[in-house]
């Protein structure tokens, strides 16, 4: 079955990359939100997004217009009866994402492949809650998402080798390799950058070095794009929070106990990229501002 038509649940960080990231690529979107107002944050968002590339020169006015089109924003699931293929990109709990996928079961014609973008619930237990389990899959995006190159495929116990290599060939029409993944709580990105975030916090909070020089350290010394904590940022101090929690929740093991200093930031609203500030400050575009660190 040939995917002309993707549909994404959720108007968050991931849904709206997502969403970005396939109208990019010349094919449609239905993006589902809760609510009209968030809808219209989305979209305003993504036209920012958009805008940064225009001003890198990397994109055209008539381009930008082109993908927005591509781009249907709706609160009516139902809408989702035209897609050829429907990610959850929500960030809840598994009795939510269970409850998306039971209604999107019900929606969606038989063939249609159901994902969920999570990095720490069970694909296996989204499935039982459908009548295709060898039909549903992990599709974790890694922020952020327009840019990032990789995207982590994930295996339930009952996802059919069929599924999984159209999976494979849908990341690749995007431009991104797939990497296969057997279920495992935090598959493996998630649960290898908690521990490197959990123990920068920690320098941090033991006043070792700076939120700066701890990401400087680390970019050079180890070739890394971005310092553990900038990615944090980029990820989402409350996902990063929600992420460690349930690897804490599941393997009972110190490394991936969140962070005090996460949590601190968290609960002053200072969620990294998304509100302007984390443990590093951003303009509009989400490029960090210079000398916008935490301190010591």
């Amino acid at each position: 079955m040939s995917v002309r038509i993707w549909g994404v649940v959720g108007t968050g960080l991931s849904g709206r990359g997502i969403a970005e990231l396939v109208a990019t690529k010349g094919l449609e979107v239905i993006l589902v939100g809760q609510t009209p107002d968030e809808l219209t944050q989305a979209r305003r968002q993504i036209e920012l997004s958009l805008q940064h590339e225009i001003e890198r020169w990397a994109l055209t006015e008539s381009e930008k217009r082109a993908i927005l089109s591509r781009i249907t924003m709706t609160t009516d699931m139902t809408e989702l009866a035209r897609a050829d293929f429907v990610i959850s990109a929500r960030v809840g709990d598994i009795e939510e994402d269970k409850a998306i996928l039971r209604t999107l079961d019900q929606l969606c014609r038989g063939e249609v492949i159901l994902a969920s973008n999570t990095s720490t619930l069970s694909i296996t237990e989204m499935a039982s809650a459908t009548n295709r389990p060898d039909r549903v899959i992990g599709c974790h995006f890694l922020q952020p998402i327009p840019k990032t190159k990789v995207v982590q495929v994930v295996r339930g116990l009952k996802t059919s080798d069929e599924t999984v290599a159209r999976v494979m060939e849908l990341v690749e029409r995007l431009d991104r390799t797939g990497v296969e993944v057997y279920e495992s709580p935090g598959y493996i990105t998630t649960r290898l950058i908690i521990p490197l975030i959990n123990e920068a916090c920690q320098v941090l909070m033991e006043g070792v070095a700076s939120a700066e020089d701890i990401d400087t350290a680390m970019r050079l010394g180890f070739e890394m794009a971005r310092g553990p904590l900038e990615i944090a940022d980029r990820i989402g101090l409350d996902t990063v929070l929600v992420m460690a929690e349930r690897l804490w929740r599941e393997y009972g093991d110190l490394k991936y106990r969140p962070s005090p200093y996460v949590k601190k930031l968290v609960r002053a609203g200072h969620l990294g990229v998304e509100t302007g500030e984390g443990f590093f400050k951003y303009d509009a575009n989400g490029d960090r501002i210079k000398n916008g660190g935490t301190g010591r």
